[in-house]
């Protein structure tokens, strides 16, 4: 059997997704199998072949969901690794099907992919939507989980994501492999590049705290970093620091420090101005700004920046939107404008990467309520219904006239995007 790469870097085995044998029998079933690198992922293979070997699926599918987006900074270098994590796993299935006594292993079909890159991932529901769609549309009805399976790289989200998956019509269950005792994890954490980094962050910031002189802070800021490393290491970084990547970060972010603060001493005074002069205008909107910035960290940092500036609050992150709070016209201009934005991109992925359009260049901005909304506010199209009134600018008995009318109503226009 020979594996060849598709253009989205998918791994798919020639032989075939034939889903009746030779003799037109009734197909076995058929399984996804979501893998990440982890230290049972070798054994959950090895267990999912031997249970096709036995007769119990006939196509195996083994997916790894992005935890990015296309097109993001640096996505480029986590697909090709992903792609390197699916050669691995369909070569061990591949060996795992020669080793089968017999010819039992030649009906089984091996098809490996990478699936949920056009779209950001926040949580378990997230992943289970793609899950479910992707097992929709291959004719799957049983997925097995990696005991160790860790999506998003740093946050453990297996049994929530079999919560998550028990709602849908899907077969679900963890391989039954054995996992690595504590100790050999508690080891690792401790003796990794994550600890290392999280404990001279965290020492450096108990002696800002503290007195670096002094002998009991140094007895107690080791102790208090060694905990912190331990427990919230593998939690804060969802990749190893490297040379000269994390440097280059920690130096433009202290580039980053002083601009912020700038602009959150100019947004307290246009805040502060127009709440002492009754005759500035307040214009409280919420608006819908898509963001270029990747997912995680950096997300984080610029929906948290855009809360810290007096004028502007996050108050949802989806996909890779963020809706923020605006209280007058300035910040929302701001906002379009994406200054923080092409900071962030700047801290963490440099200058090429802040020299990327805008969203006002781009046009992935919205305002979603008052007299100049551009697009309809989500909850109401989540809620199946619109305000009338809001997209018409008729009035209120004119737009419900009109929505009696309309076959398609508001929850199935939602938000989207190009």
């Amino acid at each position: 059997m020979t594996d060849t790469d598709d253009a989205n870097g998918a791994v798919t085995d020639d032989a075939g997704a034939a889903e009746t044998d030779a003799a037109g029998a009734e197909r076995r079933p058929t399984v996804v199998v979501p893998v990440e690198p982890s230290p049972t992922l070798r054994a959950t293979v090895a267990h999912v072949v031997e249970a096709a070997v036995d007769g119990e699926f006939s196509v195996v599918h083994f997916v790894e969901i992005a935890s990015w987006r296309d097109g993001d900074p640096g996505s480029g270098d986590r697909t090709a690794e992903a792609r390197r994590v699916l050669e691995r796993v369909v070569a061990w299935a591949e060996a795992d099907l020669d080793d089968a006594d017999g010819d039992t292993g030649d009906g089984v079909t091996v098809v490996s992919t990478l699936i949920g890159a056009d779209e950001y991932l926040f949580g378990p529901d997230d992943y289970v939507d793609v899950i479910a769609e992707y097992a929709e549309d291959q004719g799957a009805d049983t997925v097995v989980l990696d005991p160790e399976y860790t999506p998003v790289g740093n946050t453990a989200l297996l049994q929530p994501l079999e919560f998550a998956l028990s709602n849908t019509p899907l077969a679900v269950r963890t391989a039954p492999v054995g996992r690595p005792t504590r100790r050999e994890r508690l080891r690792s954490e401790a003796t990794g590049v994550r600890f290392a980094a999280m404990f001279g962050l965290s020492l450096a910031f108990y002696f800002v705290l503290g007195d670096p002189l002094y002998w009991f802070d140094w007895v107690t800021g080791v102790a208090t970093a060694v905990i912190v490393s331990i427990t919230l290491s593998q939690i804060s970084f969802d990749a190893d620091p490297g040379v000269p990547r994390t440097p280059q970060r920690l130096v433009r972010g202290a580039i980053y420090v002083p601009v912020l603060l700038y602009e959150i001493v100019v947004a307290n005074l246009v805040v502060a101005r127009v709440i002492l002069d009754p005759r500035l205008p307040i214009d409280p909107t919420l608006n819908r700004v898509r963001v270029i910035v990747g997912s995680g960290l950096p997300l984080m940092t610029l929906a948290n920046s855009i809360t810290l500036t007096p004028g502007t609050l996050t108050v949802r992150a989806r996909d890779s939107n963020l809706y923020v709070h605006s209280l007058v016209p300035w910040a929302r201009e701001g906002l379009f404008d994406g200054s923080l934005e092409r900071w962030t991109r700047f801290v963490y992925y440099g200058r090429s990467a802040a020299r990327l359009p805008t969203p006002r260049e781009r046009e992935d901005y919205a305002v979603l309520q008052g007299p100049d909304a551009t697009e309809e506010l989500p909850i109401a199209a989540a809620d199946g219904g619109a305000t009338p009134g809001d997209e018409t600018g008729a009035p209120p008995d004119e737009a419900a006239a009109t929505a009696d009318g309309d076959e398609t109503n508001a929850g199935d226009e939602g938000v989207t995007d190009e």
